[in-house]
């Protein structure tokens, strides 16, 4: 999962916004470093990644990337999620459009951000004035996404080509996505994430 989906998880489960957005930038134990309840934000989007990393229909997706790319899979699926997600806004969540929920996270997390790390700081000063979780929905915003990740890391220049095998396999991995998205909003809900 990338920043959206784990914003609307965190949301489904009443979890830190702030926390749940924060935690790739935090390393180790994150007790006695922020409040308990970005601390439980933390926690709480580890989690969701070590359980969308066991899905099953994670670790078939994965298999849709050529070797070359196999490596990089992982984050490239992350983005991929978040595509769908945003794409079908409207659909998974009804009640309240993508803009007014991203507005609702912004303005719960920007009066944090003095606080926080400067490298997440980094991060929201682009995120939202440039509205990328809500372009994530156009498939050539994820390529560029992707391309910007490997021009940042040279260790991930695979990310660039992995976007041909999101192409190749668009409809596999969308069917994949509704397979196993809608269980993990109803297990955030239930608060078992």
């Amino acid at each position: 999962m990338n920043f959206l989906a784990h914003l609307h998880l965190a949301s489904l489960a009443k979890s830190s916004l702030t926390g749940n957005l924060l935690a790739d930038f935090v390393r180790g134990n994150p007790d006695g470093q922020f409040a308990e309840e970005i601390v439980r934000g933390i926690r709480m989007h580890r989690r969701v990644d070590v359980m969308t990393d066991s899905l099953p229909e994670v670790k078939i997706a994965r298999s849709y990337f050529r070797e070359d790319f196999r490596r990089v899979a992982p984050i490239t699926l992350d983005v991929v999620w978040d595509h769908f997600l945003s794409r079908h806004w409207a659909t998974i969540h009804p009640q309240q459009s993508l803009e007014d929920f991203l507005d609702d996270c912004q303005q719960e997390i920007e009066p944090q951000l003095p606080h926080m790390p400067e490298r997440f700081q980094n991060l929201n000063a682009y995120l939202w004035p440039e509205r990328w979780m809500e372009r994530y929905a156009a498939l050539p915003f994820i390529a560029d996404v992707l391309r910007g990740m490997a021009n940042r890391r040279p260790k991930l220049a695979a990310l660039t080509g992995s976007f041909h095998d999101i192409e190749l396999n668009y409809d596999a991995l969308e069917q994949l996505f509704w397979q196993f998205y809608p269980v993990m909003m109803q297990q955030a809900g239930d608060r078992q994430i």
